[in-house]
């Protein structure tokens, strides 16, 4: 069978003993009758999907079978799924395996009771509502058409789903804590059963460090000493092999050796000041809506927004899969990791209780990516916010992961930060420029959401500007922000004086550009929804790559 999206879904934890159920499933829309096919990981509404159904969906039904030998069912058998939007549950045999809620975040039961050799029989069901309002749904239409800045909805499986055979000894999760300043990686495990843990690193397939320990009480801490020191760089990456193992258990992973750290205006990363040259990455595909079509184009994003002049992304309103997070790793780019927020009612105390376990399953998993350099929970929340939503949600990130500076909500309303970021899409250059000025001898720059709540004060945190820009550019059938360039010359001065005049900014660590691509109707990206530039890369390389005022 020709399965799509066949590589395995995350490199950094891979056993070798796997299976991709990926491929042809039968199919019910709206009703459990199986009358259909899909392809999987892709979701209804997309091209790829077989479906292309595009109206309101609350439940979707899928079925296949799959083989298991008398070896794979030695130990245990854990059913994965990389994301499904947005009740799931999951019967293997007959028998309910388990329950899943949430439409963004990786889930995996242990289906071993469940399974027997030969021939069985996987069913899953998802209910969905874009519009309950205690549901995150992030930029997916709450209409029944795309409009403004919310796109095609997403219901079901959209990520590959696998099952990983295990021995009844194995590893269940680690945490890697890179320490730059004595060349060693601090690792902790929690694990299943009594064996030796042994972590083994290796540079470009040399040894470079081996530790051994044994549990306490199902879990594990090391320190891997590296006798060869290779610092993980933006726009150069820099990753160490690793390999852990646990009895007969496997496990193939890597890590990079970098530091993050806030300096007053900073962003100290290996201690030295970075600038962030910053992207929007919506992370929409035109035929696969929230699923790339193949990894290659994972990859081809981070390269296109390289060659533009961009060092990283904010992975906004959506926990991207571990394959993208894997590219940026591999090529140095930075990203946020962000949420998808939007669609709940930001008024209401308990969203917390469905928000938060999702988030945390999100920090959770990607917490190991060296590309990842901070944590951002919430976009644009309204003035309504209930704040101690985002204050829980802010101490509890801390709490988990205390190696990255966390800003509540991006833009607005800030309540507890490391970072003060606003949204600024003014299109005029000197006014722009002009709202920025007072802040390089003071604390005074142009918030329009200052004066709403008492909440929204500056407290001298380090500042940058998390989406600026977002000119239309042929966008007849669609829209930009502000009143649209007439001619390329236009776009381009705008371009570069906006940009420049935060590139030059002493007190900016950062901007992030909206957007890299054109999203269906917003027609306001670097490259067209397809991903064809608008105008030649150099310009956009030479603007954006000018040493920054704040940078070493």
């Amino acid at each position: 069978m020709n399965i799509p999206r066949a590589e395995h879904p995350n490199p950094q934890w891979q056993r070798n003993s796997w299976q991709n159920l990926n491929g042809t499933w039968q199919f019910g829309l709206d009703n459990p009758k199986l009358d259909r096919e899909i392809l999987v990981p892709f979701c209804p509404e997309s091209e790829l999907s077989g479906i292309g159904h595009t109206d309101f969906i609350s439940d979707v039904y899928y079925q296949r079978e799959f083989e298991l030998t008398a070896e794979q069912l030695a130990g245990r058998v854990v059913l994965h799924f990389g994301a499904a939007d947005y009740l799931t549950t999951v019967t293997v045999n007959g028998k309910q395996a388990g329950q899943h809620e949430g439409g963004y975040t990786s889930f995996s039961f242990d289906v071993t009771d469940h399974v027997q050799q030969g021939t069985n029989t996987l069913h899953v069901h998802c209910n969905d509502d874009t519009r309950n309002r205690l549901w995150c749904s992030g930029k997916q239409s709450d209409r029944y058409v795309s409009y403004a800045c919310m796109y095609t909805r997403t219901t079901g499986i959209w990520q590959t789903v696998w099952l990983e055979f295990r021995p009844n000894e194995h590893i269940l999760s680690v945490v890697y804590h890179p320490d730059v300043e004595n060349a060693c990686l601090h690792i902790e495990a929690q694990v299943v059963g009594n064996a030796d843990f042994t972590a083994t690193a290796l540079w470009d397939g040399k040894e470079v460090g081996t530790a051994n320990v044994k549990p306490c009480g199902g879990f594990v801490r090391l320190t891997l000493p590296l006798s060869e020191t290779h610092l993980w760089e933006v726009g150069k990456g820099g990753l160490y092999d690793l390999k852990l193992c646990y009895g007969d258990d496997v496990v193939n992973s890597y890590f990079g050796l970098r530091s993050v750290q806030l300096d007053g205006f900073k962003f100290l990363i290996n201690g030295k000041s970075v600038f962030q040259r910053l992207v929007l990455d919506q992370g929409f595909y035109p035929d696969g809506i929230y699923t790339a079509p193949t990894k290659e184009a994972l990859e081809q994003d981070i390269l296109l927004a390289k060659e533009a002049g961009f060092n990283g992304a904010r992975l906004h309103m959506k926990v991207f899969e571990p394959l993208a997070l894997y590219y940026a790793d591999l090529h140095g780019y930075i990203t946020w990791g962000e949420f998808a927020n939007w669609g709940v009612d930001d008024s209401d105390p308990k969203v917390l209780g469905k928000f938060l376990p999702q988030w945390l399953e999100a920090v959770a998993r990607d917490r190991n990516h060296p590309s990842i350099v901070g944590w951002c929970p919430y976009n644009e929340t309204s003035e309504e916010q209930y704040d101690d939503n985002i204050s829980v949600v802010y101490e509890v990130t801390k709490a988990l992961d205390s190696s990255r500076p966390c800003i509540d909500t991006s833009g607005y309303v800030h309540v507890k930060t490391d970072i003060y970021c606003v949204h600024e899409y003014g299109q005029d250059a000197e006014q722009f420029a002009s709202r920025y000025a007072p802040f390089i001898d003071g604390d005074s720059f142009f918030d329009h959401k200052q004066d709403d709540r008492k909440v929204q004060k500056y407290n001298g945190e380090a500042m940058f500007v998390s989406e600026y820009g977002g000119m239309a550019w042929n966008a007849l059938d669609g829209w930009g922000y502000g009143e649209a360039p007439q001619s390329e010359e236009e776009y381009k001065a705008r371009y570069k004086a906006l940009t420049i005049t935060l590139i030059d900014h002493p007190k900016m660590f950062g901007f992030c550009y909206t957007q890299l691509t054109d999203v269906e109707q917003e027609k306001n990206g670097v490259f067209t929804y397809d991903r064809q530039p608008k105008f030649e890369l150099s310009f956009f390389h030479e603007v954006n790559s000018k040493k920054a005022a704040i940078e070493d």
